[in-house]
């Protein structure tokens, strides 16, 4: 059993830098689209930030629609990963806080989040970083 287990690790291992790509362009894109159809529908973005109480609503809603168009293209490609993902979690935070606080009565409500599950997702981003297959990796590849 323990050697079957352990080829079982063995094969999953060499995934690693493949899923942690596939994982990385993914929500990457996802900000990237959302970031991109934010700044299309500027007017309508400012009036839902209004009515969730956001101040400086008209700063705030193309500010938040840049950091997430380009947070996301910086997780795509692979740079500045680590320092692109910050901006990215703390927009998650602020949509758990204000446009998603109503939907939670209970811890499972927040744990089953689309929005928590980015936030740890780009938690990991930080901690681990890019991953082989980033322009990251090739610009500050430790010598």
């Amino acid at each position: 059993m323990k050697k079957l287990y352990g080829k079982f690790v063995d094969m999953v291992s060499d995934c690693g830098d493949k899923i942690g790509l596939l994982t990385r362009v993914c929500v990457g894109f996802i900000f990237a689209h959302s970031g991109w159809a934010k700044l299309h529908s500027l007017d309508k973005v400012t009036e839902f930030f209004v009515s969730l109480g956001i101040p400086l609503a008209s700063i705030q809603a193309p500010f938040v629609s840049v950091v997430e168009l380009l947070g996301g293209l910086c997780l795509i490609f692979g740079v500045v990963t680590r320092l692109a993902s910050i901006p990215l979690i703390a927009t998650m935070i602020v949509a758990i806080l204000t446009a998603k606080r109503g939907d939670i009565s209970e811890l499972s409500d927040l744990l089953g989040m689309s929005e928590f599950l980015f936030i740890l997702l780009l938690l990991w981003l930080v901690a681990s970083g890019p991953g082989r297959y980033s322009i990251d990796q090739r610009l500050f590849k430790k010598k």
